[in-house]
């Protein structure tokens, strides 16, 4: 069965950095788009990034663009997240995301929760000082 685990939150003053990491297993991990979701306490989930199957085209959402880069190991079925210059507002529980649809392209609105059919147990990421 498809499994999801992320690792790697933890407490860290704003500036600092952090790498989050989604171990996958169960399904054909390269043939699928992976994104990063996070919850902050109080409000829904928001996305955050993508990268797709192939060529690994990414997107991101404009308040983490530019300090967060997602990439992926296809070849050790692990998706990653480096977090840099951490600000107070991305305190979050940070989930990945597994697409619903195999190849899909950059072109969609990732947005939309309904792309999604798996998600992990998540990680807590907490920046303060």
């Amino acid at each position: 069965q498809v499994q999801l685990v992320e690792s790697g939150g933890g407490l860290v003053r704003p500036g600092g950095s952090l790498r989050l990491s989604c171990a996958a297993s169960g399904f054909t991990f390269s043939n699928y788009a992976m994104s990063w979701v996070r919850q902050a306490p109080g409000k829904g989930l928001e996305w955050v990034s993508v990268v797709t199957s192939g060529v690994g085209s990414t997107s991101y959402t404009d308040a983490v663009n530019g300090r967060f880069t997602i990439f992926r190991d296809n070849a050790k079925n692990t998706l990653y997240l480096q977090m840099n210059n951490l600000k107070p507002e991305d305190t979050a529980v940070y989930y990945c995301a597994k697409d619903a649809s195999p190849f899909r392209r950059i072109w969609v609105d990732w947005t939309v929760q309904d792309l999604y059919d798996y998600r992990g147990q998540g990680t807590q990421v907490t920046v303060s000082s």
